[in-house]
């Protein structure tokens, strides 16, 4: 692909980007009244109202959603602005308008930090994966693979992916009580994967199985929604050991911001923490 053609397809993905926030908004979101006396074809915000917003002319903006015209970062800010974009959407958006148009067409395998490995054999109270690009499940320790009921080691290098696990495995589904919820944020953060490096052919083709095999993952995709990995609560149920109400975490490496510890974690002395102390007994 020659450079004007990445740059066509940047400007496209920004644009369809806007186009699907801006149809995820009322007027009443962005503190508009809503005019009766006008119907609204279609759902969403119209243009004219988001250029408003942005302070900027309807016919610039309709061109910068149609890709066909470049924006610069502070306009596209401005229109992040007037989206009430969060900050996943915000990076997304960065990430987009940053992104270098010539990358290096080798890209090295990506090998697990030997600290960090030390570091999960460390965390022994507690389940944690080491994920690296295209969350790529770079390494895990014993509480991990009981935790998840699924044995890493034995899984081929190529299907070690926490996404292809959420969506594939039935095991790794069951696991989750609302797995809808963890599907969608795993698509989303997949996406912010995409806008990193869109061409990348492993996530290319972990896309296109994902699309192909799962309706879910399909519709989720083009619903373009963004993330990034922080740290939250679930609701677990798993087969040995029953309910589990975990803590999960996210911890960057500085080194290699490539690579990130995810971590689950109970209050000592809560029924899920026993419960945890019980599943590792057993592994």
């Amino acid at each position: 692909m020659n450079e004007y053609n990445k740059q066509v397809e940047r400007r496209h993905e920004i644009g369809e980007f806007l186009k699907t926030r801006r149809l995820s908004l009322q007027p009443e979101d962005v503190g508009l009244s809503r005019d009766s006396n006008r119907r609204r074809r279609v759902p969403g915000l119209r243009r004219e109202e988001v250029a408003a917003l942005a302070a900027i002319s309807t016919d610039y903006y309709a061109r910068i959603e149609q890709g066909r015209r470049e924006a610069p970062w502070p306009t596209l800010d401005t229109i992040a602005s007037a989206l009430h974009l969060d900050q996943a959407g915000r990076d997304y958006l960065l990430e987009l308008s940053m992104r270098p148009l010539v990358r290096p067409l080798q890209r090295k395998a990506q090998r697990p930090s030997p600290h960090l490995l030390r570091l999960l054999d460390d965390l022994a109270t507690m389940p944690a994966v080491l994920l690296g690009r295209r969350m790529d499940v770079l390494g895990w320790n014993a509480m991990a693979t009981a935790f998840m009921a699924t044995n890493f080691a034995q899984l081929p290098a190529r299907q070690r992916n926490y996404v292809r696990l959420v969506f594939t495995d039935p095991s790794v589904r069951q696991l989750y009580v609302d797995w809808e919820k963890t599907g969608r944020l795993c698509v989303a953060l997949l996406h912010m994967e995409v806008a990193r490096d869109p061409q990348d052919p492993r996530l290319t083709e972990l896309v296109g199985e994902l699309s192909i095999q799962d309706v879910d993952f399909r519709r989720w995709w083009g619903d373009r929604q963004v993330a990034i990995r922080n740290r939250g609560v679930k609701r677990f149920n798993h087969p040995e050991v029953g309910e589990l109400i975990l803590d999960w975490d996210t911890l960057a490496c500085v080194g290699d911001p490539d690579q990130q510890l995810i971590t689950w974690s109970a209050k000592a002395g809560s029924i899920s923490h026993d419960r945890l102390m019980s599943l590792r007994a057993g592994s």
